[in-house]
C-alpha cells in the first residue's frame, strides 16, 4: 500500500519555509513547491503509465483546502478515464474562442488598421478607412461580434449606397471584407467571407463598372498644353512653381508637393524621390530637364525649410493646393491629369519605348517574369524623353514661374 500522508493544517503548511516539494495530504500526489521564494501547488498524479504535473495555482492565493478541492477533482477525471490537464486545457481553448468570437467589428476593424496603416501611404488613407467605416458599416453591425456578421447584415451596410455612391460602396465592400479576413485569420470567426465579391456578392448587387463607369482625371488635351503651361506659368506662388514642376516631370502630386532639396542635384540634373515617398515603395530617379533645373534654380530657399515648394507654414503645401489653383483659373483638368497628357503625348508623338515610357511615371511593371529581367531603370533613355517633353511644353522658355 502507498504511504499515507497526512494531512497537514493551513497553519502547519504556512510555516513551511525549506525548499523542495512538501506533501500536504488531504489528496494524494498534492505538493507545496516552494523554490526562489515562489510557492506553488502542485498535483503528481499517472495517467494512462505516464507521470503528470498539474499546477494548481499560487500559495498562498490559493489556500490550501481549495487546493485540495481542486486536486480532488483532478483526480476524479483521472479515475473516470480522463487527463485532468487535457480536460483543463480545453476548456481554457474554449473560453479563449468563446472570447474572441466576442470581438464587436468596430474593434476589429481599429485593430486591422493599426496594424496595416503603417505599409499605407499616408495618414491620410487611414483616415479614410476609418470615416468610411464608421459611417455605413458600423451603424449597422459595428457593435455586432464579427463571428455574427453574416450576408443579410453586409447588404443591409451596401444596398442602400451601391447605386447613389457606388465608388464609396465598392470601397466599403472591399475594406469589410478585408476586415472580416483579418479576423478569420485571428481565429475571431469562422466560415465563408460574406462581404466576397466573386462568387458571392457579384450574383446579388449589380457590376460597380457598370452601375457608375470607371471615371478617368479630366486631362489637358495633348494639344493644348503649350498654351496651358504658359498659362501656368504666368501665375505667382508656390503652387503654380509646383504644377509646373508637376507638368515637367509626369511626378504625381504628392511627390512633388513632398519634394525636398536633399532629393535633388541640380549638378547631375537629377531628382531621386525615396522609397517612402514613392507609390510602389521603389527609389525614383527623376531626370531633369533643362527647363526643370532652371526652375528649380529659380526657386528661393528659405532658412532652415528643405521643401522645395514649401507652404506659408513652412511645411509642405495641402494635398489640396494644386487642385485648387486649377480650379480657381479654370482649367478644366485636375494635377494628376497631366501624367495622362504626357502618356497620350509619349504615345501617339514620339517612337520611344514604351517601357522607358512606363518607367517615366514610375508604374509598376505589368509581370514578374518581365520586372525579373528588366533590372535597370533606362535613365539615360528617359532622360531624352524628359528633355522632349519639357521642350514640347514649353518650347520658348526654360521657365516662366
Amino acid at each position: 500500500m502507498p504511504k499515507r500522508i497526512l494531512e497537514m493544517t493551513a497553519l502547519e503548511v504556512s510555516r513551511l519555509k525549506v525548499e523542495g516539494s512538501h506533501a500536504v495530504g488531504g489528496a494524494t500526489g498534492l505538493y507545496l513547491r516552494i523554490e526562489g521564494g515562489s510557492r506553488t501547488w502542485v498535483l503528481r498524479y499517472v495517467f494512462m503509465r505516464g507521470r503528470r504535473r498539474m499546477g494548481l495555482g499560487s500559495y498562498p492565493g490559493v489556500s490550501l483546502s481549495t487546493a485540495r478541492d481542486d486536486a480532488r477533482a483532478a483526480l476524479r477525471l483521472r479515475d473516470a478515464g480522463k487527463d485532468p490537464l487535457a480536460v483543463r486545457q480545453a476548456e481554457r481553448d474554449a473560453a479563449r474562442r468563446a472570447a474572441a468570437e466576442r470581438v464587436a467589428f468596430d474593434v476589429a476593424a481599429e485593430a486591422f488598421i493599426r496594424e496595416h496603416e503603417t505599409t499605407w501611404r499616408s495618414l491620410k488613407h487611414a483616415q479614410q478607412w476609418r470615416n468610411t467605416l464608421a459611417t455605413y458599416a458600423s451603424p449597422h453591425f459595428g457593435t455586432v461580434p464579427v463571428s455574427e456578421i453574416d450576408q443579410p447584415r453586409v447588404l443591409r451596410a451596401l444596398t442602400p449606397i451601391w447605386k447613389k455612391k457606388t465608388e464609396t460602396a465598392a470601397r466599403l465592400r472591399g475594406r469589410i471584407e478585408q476586415i472580416l479576413d483579418w479576423a478569420t485569420a485571428h481565429g475571431y470567426r469562422t466560415g465563408p467571407n460574406p462581404a466576397r465579391w466573386r462568387g458571392q456578392l457579384e450574383h446579388i448587387l449589380a457590376d460597380p463598372s457598370k452601375v457608375a463607369p470607371v471615371k478617368h482625371h479630366p486631362a489637358v488635351d495633348v494639344a493644348d498644353l503649350p498654351a496651358v503651361y504658359m498659362q501656368i506659368s504666368a501665375i505667382d506662388g508656390q503652387s503654380a512653381r509646383a504644377l509646373c514642376f508637376l507638368v515637367l516631370t509626369a511626378a504625381r502630386s504628392g511627390e512633388v508637393r513632398g519634394a525636398t532639396w536633399s532629393e535633388v542635384d541640380l549638378d547631375s540634373a537629377l531628382w531621386i524621390v525615396p522609397a517612402e515617398r514613392m507609390k510602389g515603395k521603389k527609389d525614383h530617379r527623376v531626370p531633369l530637364s533643362r527647363q526643370a533645373v532652371a526652375l528649380l534654380k529659380a526657386q528661393p530657399r528659405l532658412p532652415d525649410v528643405d521643401y522645395v515648394f514649401p507652404s506659408n507654414r513652412r511645411g509642405p503645401l495641402s494635398d489640396m493646393a494644386l487642385t485648387q489653383l486649377m480650379r480657381r483659373h479654370d482649367f478644366e483638368a485636375v494635377p494628376h491629369g497631366f501624367r495622362s497628357t504626357f502618356r497620350d503625348w509619349a504615345g501617339e508623338m514620339t517612337g520611344h519605348p514604351r517601357d522607358a515610357i512606363e518607367l517615366c511615371l514610375a508604374h509598376a511593371i505589368d509581370t514578374k517574369t518581365e520586372a525579373a529581367y528588366r533590372r535597370g531603370d533606362m535613365l539615360e533613355k528617359r532622360t531624352v524623353i524628359m528633355q522632349e517633353w519639357a521642350d514640347y511644353a514649353c518650347p520658348l522658355s526654360p521657365t516662366r514661374a
